[in-house]
C-alpha cells in the first residue's frame, strides 16, 4: 500500500499522455516500455511523486507501459501517487465518441485501468469529462462501492464547473478533492474570466466565473492540464513573451519552463500543473517548479500576463 495517497500536496504531477506510442490500437513494444520509463525517472529526479493518466490514453497503452515500468521497480509504488481518470469513451466501429458516466461502466473503466497499471489501487480518480445524462445518484453509487471495496482512494473530476461540481457534491459522502481544467499562460480564459467582470469582453470568455474561487474555498486542488503549451514560450521563439519568460529565467537562474510553471504557480489558489512531455530533458527542466518557491514578484506576474494576452487590462 502507498504511503501517499492524496495529490492536495503535490506542487507538479506529471502527465502520462504521451506515454505508450501512438495514438492507435497497434500493440506497444519494449522501446515504449524504455521511452515510458526514461520519463518516470526524469520525473522522479525532478521531485514529480504524482503520476496523472487516464483510461483513454493511447487507447489503454500509457497506463499499460506505466504499469510494465512499476512490475521492472519493485518499490516504485510505494513511493508515488496514481491519479486516473475515466468517461469519456472513445469512437469505435461506427459509433463516435462520447461520455459515459454510469456507475457500471465507472466501475468496469477502473477495474480496466488497475489491471493495466498492475496496482491493486489507483489513489486518485477523476470523472474525466460531464456527462450530461450522468445521474449523481448513480456516480455515487459507484463511488461507494469502489472506495467501499478499496479500489479507490480519493475522488475528483476534471473539465468541470463550480455549479457542476456543488451538484455532484450533495449526493456525495466523500468529499471531492481535484479539479483539473486547461490553464496556462496561453489558455488564460480562466483568470481573465475574473477581471472582465462588468467589460464587454465579459461574454467571450466563456470559463464559468467562480470555478476557481469554489475549488480553493472548499480544499479542491486545481491541476492544470497543459500548461507549458506545447513549449509556446520555453521552446526559444522570437516573440515578446517568450523573450520576457527567457530573460526572467536568466534572472531567477532557472529555465523557461519552470517561469511559465511559477506563473501558474504563483496564484494564490495554489494550482498544481500537470506537466506532459514525454521528454526527459524538458521534464527534468521543470524541477524548480518542485524545489524552489514561485519566485515572480506581483509586478512580474502580471507583466508575463499582460505581455501574453498582447493588451493592457480593462
Amino acid at each position: 500500500m502507498t504511503a501517499h495517497t492524496d495529490v492536495r500536496g503535490s506542487r507538479l504531477l506529471y502527465g502520462c499522455m504521451g506515454l505508450g506510442g501512438g495514438w492507435d490500437t497497434e500493440p506497444y513494444g519494449a522501446a515504449d516500455i524504455d521511452h515510458a520509463q526514461a520519463a518516470v525517472e526524469a520525473a522522479l529526479a525532478a521531485g514529480i511523486t504524482a503520476f496523472d493518466h487516464a483510461d483513454i490514453y493511447r487507447h489503454g497503452k500509457a497506463e499499460a507501459v506505466f504499469g510494465e515500468v512499476l512490475a521492472r521497480a519493485p518499490g516504485l509504488r510505494e513511493r508515488i501517487v496514481l491519479q486516473t481518470k475515466c468517461g469519456i469513451r472513445l469512437p469505435e466501429g461506427g459509433r463516435r465518441g462520447l461520455y459515459d458516466l454510469r456507475a457500471a461502466s465507472i466501475v468496469r473503466r477502473v477495474e480496466e485501468s488497475l489491471a493495466r497499471l498492475r496496482t491493486d489501487v489507483i489513489d486518485v480518480l477523476l470523472l474525466h469529462r460531464p456527462d450530461p445524462l450522468a445521474d449523481p445518484e448513480d456516480i455515487a453509487k459507484a463511488f461507494a462501492s469502489l472506495h467501499g471495496q478499496g479500489l479507490v482512494r480519493h475522488f475528483g473530476v476534471s473539465n468541470m464547473s463550480a455549479a457542476q461540481i456543488a451538484h455532484l457534491q450533495t449526493h456525495l459522502d466523500l468529499p471531492m478533492i481535484a479539479n483539473q481544467l486547461e490553464m496556462s499562460l496561453h489558455r488564460r480564459d480562466w483568470v481573465e474570466a475574473g477581471v472582465l467582470v462588468n467589460t464587454p469582453g465579459a461574454a467571450a470568455s466563456g470559463f464559468p466565473l467562480g470555478t476557481i474561487e469554489y475549488c480553493a474555498a472548499n480544499k479542491i486542488q486545481l491541476q492544470a492540464w497543459g500548461p507549458l503549451a506545447q513549449g509556446r514560450f520555453s521552446g526559444g521563439q522570437d516573440t515578446p513573451i517568450a523573450r520576457l519568460v527567457t530573460d526572467l529565467a536568466a534572472r531567477k537562474g532557472t529555465t523557461p519552463e519552470t517561469v511559465v510553471l511559477w506563473w501558474l504557480q504563483r496564484h494564490p489558489a495554489r494550482i498544481a500543473p500537470v506537466v506532459g512531455t514525454s521528454r526527459p530533458d524538458r521534464i527534468r527542466a521543470c524541477a524548480d517548479a518542485v524545489r524552489r518557491e514561485p519566485d515572480l514578484s506581483h509586478e512580474e506576474w502580471y507583466e508575463l500576463w499582460t505581455t501574453a494576452r498582447g493588451s493592457s487590462l480593462p
